[in-house]
């Protein structure tokens, strides 16, 4: 059979999505592959096609024992013998696993990495044909990466030992440009094929809710919960402790709910997972203990109570949403307290075993990922990209399908306020934290800023009159545009990079996204997100599906296997899309392939029969795409469009003999039509002139400087030397008439197309 006989065959889909079709070519041709595709794109297809065609066996090395008890059910379930060796298996259970795959029974074999060093994998490995070794979760090769794990370095050494060197494919959904070379290396992949086929989930809404409470985060939390209390979700927490706090508020609410976390008995864990799974209890709190590989399709939001640590763990977590292709919400509850405990957690997680030096470069690295996770909850740009710029896929413009994209902002002038907050932490000398600059600019009457002394500085309750919550909202920001440097500790005091006296000189002004409506909780409606199962069924069209939703679980408790196993969501809105009458119908459902037709297909199809009365009405709303497609034209009506250069624009720019980025800029925006065209910033400018080595950023005596380049000099950048008002001197980024123009003519032709 040939890979799209396979695929139908098994696992009944007709055809490959993106980028699993270049791989599989790439092993069927024996070379080696590292594929970085995101959750629910259909990485293990990539692998277990080729297996099937391979006359040897193919080694899946995992680190996750639920996915590779789910992977071997789902593979049996279609017809592929397939098997799984770690630690839920006792050693006569391994050892009859071995014998029966030296005997040529498994195509597949799952194994846990730390088994690769056992006397008894090694010498079924030295007499084994092995045509593949697959490396999933490839990203925990790498120190840098979030999930390190020293057992993943010893594979090489492995694959070393084998009587031939066999293909080498290796998968992950998250890694950055520095773990992506260290699986190539560490691995010595032999002239790999990479594909890395883009990290947006498009069906995944994204929104971050910010609170100062945890009693407004539990008022926000079962709000959601209820509006959504047919649904499917895993709320996530960072302790054990709000684990059981979260999983009391909402079994006091009356709601089927289990719990997970390293501190219950292996017993509880397996139970409450299954419950979950099964669907005997349609949410699950967690820490991120649980999850990882597990392959329920139907969990339609996933909810977190604290921020997690890295933007590589909140993709990997939120990613556990939609997995069937369908809508599905992440939510981030977001308080500033989140760091504090993250900053603990990580202070006091257990070291690797690596040497001191290395040590303190992880530290480092957890400390710079925990930032970028933080500037991601406070932004007000897309969440979306947002996150694909932090994974290396840089785009310009918004998806209209998160929470900042859809909420209404307008636009604030916040200068005067920006230079109080910073001359306050120049008055407290740089040695204190945002609670006490919040405290001494409102003016409070508190017993620790009278011990400090504080009350008699200049910037003493000159802020009176703002709320302490935009105070802070406003120091993020400045945080984020790097003009405040917090200290890399559990105090996180706040210090200032030189940048600040571009404020304070006036030479650049500094404007925050404001939300015109109190921020609320927003649900899915007709907004350009992917349709759900009402948005495509009619009424008679979801009873339909609740009627073959019910003989899914019978045959999933009568098969003593999850019910997504058997078929996903989308399979049964397939089904009652296309009404299948016979097999040759039931085959064309995406999902059905030949083995689950023979074990399930009748089943549905009677169902389907007595529901219609042997009739085939449509039960799905016929203009639905066309409905959608207007709905996106009609609310991007009156959006206002991505800024670029016009050739007004530019016949009207006036170059002087040197001047500031910011003064090219406030050129730009002055000369758009505001009403029907963004903004440039300054900061996008800069970036782009870093990413093409014309600038950089340095840290000199603590503070972070812009510097140009031998590059940038050639174009015409230099820095000028300025005497701050305190009498300091600082370092400003010129540009004479020819790097003027350079920069209009590369956002005309090439940053903005």
């Amino acid at each position: 059979m040939d890979k799209y006989e396979i695929l139908k065959k098994y696992f009944g889909y007709d055809s490959l999505r993106e980028g699993q079709e270049e791989l599989i070519d790439s092993i069927l041709q024996g070379k080696d592959v590292l594929g970085i595709m995101p959750t629910g794109a259909g990485k293990s297809l990539c692998y277990q096609i080729p297996a099937l065609m391979f006359s040897g066996i193919t080694l899946v090395i995992s680190p996750l024992i639920s996915l590779m008890i789910d992977q071997v059910k789902a593979l049996n379930q279609a017809g592929i013998h397939a098997a799984y060796i770690n630690s839920s298996l006792t050693e006569n259970q391994i050892v009859k696993a071995l014998e029966n795959a030296k005997r040529g029974q498994y195509k597949i074999i799952y194994v846990a990495p730390e088994r690769l060093e056992t006397s008894s994998f090694l010498d079924f490995a030295s007499v084994a044909d092995i045509s593949m070794v697959t490396v999933d979760e490839a990203h925990c090769i790498s120190q840098w990466g979030q999930d390190f794990r020293p057992s993943y370095v010893k594979i090489v050494q492995f694959v070393s030992l084998l009587q031939k060197r066999p293909v080498i494919s290796a998968f992950t959904a998250t890694a950055t440009e520095g773990v992506k070379e260290d699986i190539l290396c560490i691995l010595k992949l032999k002239e790999p094929q990479v594909l890395v086929t883009g990290f947006d989930r498009k069906n995944l809404f994204f929104k971050v809710i910010s609170m100062r409470s945890s009693k407004q985060k539990d008022q926000t939390m079962l709000e959601y919960i209820r509006q959504h209390d047919q649904e499917s979700g895993i709320i996530y927490c960072a302790t054990r402790k709000n684990v059981e706090v979260v999983w009391e508020l909402l079994q006091s609410e009356g709601m089927a709910v289990a719990k997970y976390h390293a501190g219950l008995t292996n017993e509880e864990r397996k139970q409450n997972q299954e419950d979950f799974i099964y669907d005997v209890k349609s949410l699950i709190v967690a820490t991120n203990a649980f999850g990882m590989g597990i392959d329920k399709s139907n969990v339609r939001y996933v909810l977190h109570y604290n921020m997690p640590q890295s933007l590589e763990n909140y993709y990997q977590e939120a990613g556990r949403a939609g997995r069937d292709g369908e809508s599905a919400e992440c939510i981030l509850l977001y308080s500033p307290q989140d760091v504090m405990i993250n900053r603990f957690l990580l202070e006091n997680k257990s070291a690797p075993a690596v040497s001191m030096e290395d040590l303190a470069l992880l530290q480092e690295n957890d400390e710079i990922r925990l930032q970028k996770m933080n500037y991601y909850c406070v932004t007000k740009d897309c969440l979306r990209q947002y996150i694909l710029n932090y994974f290396g896929e840089h785009q310009m413009g918004r998806c209209e399908n998160c929470g900042n994209c859809l909420a209404e902002y307008e636009e604030k002038d916040i200068t005067d306020i920006c230079k109080d907050i910073i001359r306050c932490i120049q008055e407290t000398r740089q040695r204190y934290g945002i609670n006490v600059i919040v405290d001494t600019l409102l003016g409070r009457n508190k017993a620790k800023i009278r011990t400090l002394g504080l009350e008699t500085l200049k910037t003493y309750g000159i802020r009176k009159g703002e709320k302490e919550s935009f105070l802070k909202t406003i120091i993020d920001e400045l945080q984020l545009e790097k003009y405040i440097l917090p200290t890399q500790d559990k105090y996180m005091i706040l210090k200032l990079s030189q940048s600040c006296n571009e404020i304070l000189n006036g030479e650049e002004q500094f404007f925050i996204k404001v939300n015109k409506e109190a921020e609320e909780l927003q649900t899915k409606g007709d907004n350009g997100r992917s349709k759900r199962k009402s948005d495509i069924l009619t009424s008679k069209g979801l009873e339909l599906f609740e009627i073959l939703r019910k003989i899914r679980s019978q045959l999933a408790k009568e098969e003593g296997m999850p019910p997504y196993i058997i078929c996903s969501d989308k399979t049964l809105t397939d089904m009652c899309i296309k009404l299948p009458f016979n097999k040759e119908e039931m085959l064309n459902v995406s999902g059905i392939g030949e083995n689950k037709y023979q074990k399930y297909g009748e089943s549905f199809i009677e169902a389907i029969k007595n529901y219609m009365g042997g009739e085939k009405i449509s039960l799905c709303y016929e203009n639905v795409l066309q409905e959608s497609e207007q709905g996106i034209l009609e609310r991007k009506k009156g959006r206002k469009e991505e800024f670029r250069v016009t050739p007004e624009m530019e016949e009207n720019i006036s170059f002087s003999e040197k001047g500031t980025i910011s003064d090219l800029v406030n050129q730009l925006n002055d000369l758009r039509d505001e009403k029907s065209m963004k903004k440039i910033t300054g900061k996008y400018i800069f970036e782009k002139l870093v990413e093409e080595e014309y600038a950089k950023e340095e840290f000199i005596n603590g503070f972070q400087q812009k510097k140009v380049t031998e590059k940038g000099m050639a174009a015409g950048i230099f820095n000028d030397i300025r005497i701050s008002q305190a009498g300091n001197e600082y370092s400003v980024l010129m540009y004479n008439q020819e790097a003027q123009r350079m920069v209009v003519k590369k956002l005309k032709e090439e940053w903005l197309m």
